[in-house]
């Protein structure tokens, strides 16, 4: 089975993410502040090191509950960077209360965050194919559109990279290459 080239074969929890997560449309408010919080992690590192960290994350962050993270006081961050089993960044973990208040803002004025995403889309996936690695993007003016306005709602860590790699974790763009069996041929 041929799989897109980026991925490190040797991972299974890479493949199984591959083949079963990646650009697979995520509806769900939860889970899309999953993979916001797992992409701010991964700045400036590797999606596969984040990853592999996604249990203790998920451990460590209250299973990426956006209430209980908005409470999150000095205590608990200091808490976080003494977590060995997480990316330790203070920045990260300091912005991850003032993102998760942003997130909760967002959810109210539209509904659910799913609803605020997908209209800058038009509500349809994009879909690319590319045809070589070197087709791959690694921001878009959606994603700049996003990044823009995330920020002036208070996020950090939502660069137009960052959120390009999330608009592809949660589905909102299908990136797999033509010779990947997950492509989706136009």
């Amino acid at each position: 089975m041929k799989r897109c080239d980026w991925l490190n074969l040797n991972n299974p929890l890479y493949v199984d993410y591959h083949d079963n997560e990646w650009w697979e449309i995520v509806t769900d408010d939860k889970e899309l502040f999953e993979m916001l919080i797992l992409e701010w992690a991964q700045a400036g590192l590797s999606w596969e090191t984040v990853l592999n960290k996604r249990e203790n994350y998920r451990l460590a962050f209250d299973n990426f509950d956006a209430e209980k993270i908005s409470k999150y006081d000095s205590k608990k961050q200091e808490e976080l960077m003494q977590n060995p089993w997480i990316i330790r960044n203070r920045l990260k973990i300091v912005s991850v209360t003032k993102n998760a208040k942003a997130f909760l803002e967002i959810q109210k004025e539209f509904g659910s965050f799913y609803n605020y995403l997908w209209k800058f889309i038009g509500g349809k996936q994009i879909v690319n194919n590319h045809e070589k690695l070197s087709d791959y993007q690694t921001k878009t003016q959606v994603s700049d559109a996003i990044s823009k306005d995330l920020k002036k709602r208070g996020m950090n860590f939502v660069g137009s990279t960052i959120i390009y790699a999330f608009m592809q974790a949660v589905g909102m763009t299908n990136d797999h290459g033509q010779w990947c069996f997950k492509c989706i041929k136009k």
